[in-house]
């Protein structure tokens, strides 16, 4: 059903996206799978964005129903997961970029394995950055990014935390359709996540060593 799940989610059939994604938890399917087959979705949407052959309402639309999946699944994943609080996680998309699907999702699979996450949301200052660190004194720091014009943001940020004295407090990871490891070293993360199961284990990997 994964397929079926994909085309309705990529043609922004809401209603049918949700009846199947019912029916899969209904039939026991690992959620995970599920997952996996609206990340595939989104990734769709994102390069036909990317490619000019979707538009922002679209991508809009499919932020909303990866939502609405997210809901869904969290209560099956939470009964999967014995969850306990693992450590803190600052999160956002960084100035002049808007784009927070692949953000959410992140924020959402940190979320159900246990992580405090907090949310910057989009369009972020590096001062921003700065100041919710003193504040809320993450162990991981992630930057998102979907814009390739956004990657000098990102190295900004990174060097605005070192500047401010708190580089040595947090590990920082990036991530984002468009990024790579090749923009590690540029931008002065510690590594870079290929989709939000990635960020998990990144995080699990910094905070608890395993």
């Amino acid at each position: 059903m994964s397929e079926e799940l994909i085309r309705a989610f990529v043609d922004m059939q809401e209603q049918d996206v949700l009846r199947i994604v019912k029916e899969m938890l209904g039939q026991d399917v690992d959620p995970q799978e599920i997952l996996a087959a609206s990340r595939q979705a989104l990734e769709a949407i994102g390069q036909r964005f990317e490619s000019g052959e979707a538009f922002l309402p679209e991508l809009i639309m499919g932020g909303e129903i990866m939502d609405q999946v997210s809901k869904l699944v969290k209560p099956r994943l939470q009964q999967e997961i014995a969850v306990k609080r693992r450590g803190k996680v600052l999160i956002g998309t960084v100035a002049g970029d808007i784009h927070d699907i692949g953000k959410d999702l992140v924020v959402f699979m940190l979320d159900v394995n246990g992580f405090e996450v907090c949310d910057l949301g989009v369009d972020v200052p590096a001062e921003a950055f700065v100041e919710k660190i003193k504040e809320f004194e993450p162990h991981v720091v992630g930057l998102s990014a979907l814009l390739t014009t956004t990657f000098e943001s990102m190295k900004t940020t990174i060097d605005t935390i070192r500047e401010a004295g708190l580089r040595d407090r947090v590990k920082i990871a990036i991530g984002g359709g468009t990024i790579d490891e090749l923009l590690v070293d540029y931008t002065g993360a510690d590594a870079y996540g290929a989709d939000a199961m990635a960020a998990v284990e990144l995080s699990k990997k910094w905070i608890e060593g395993v």
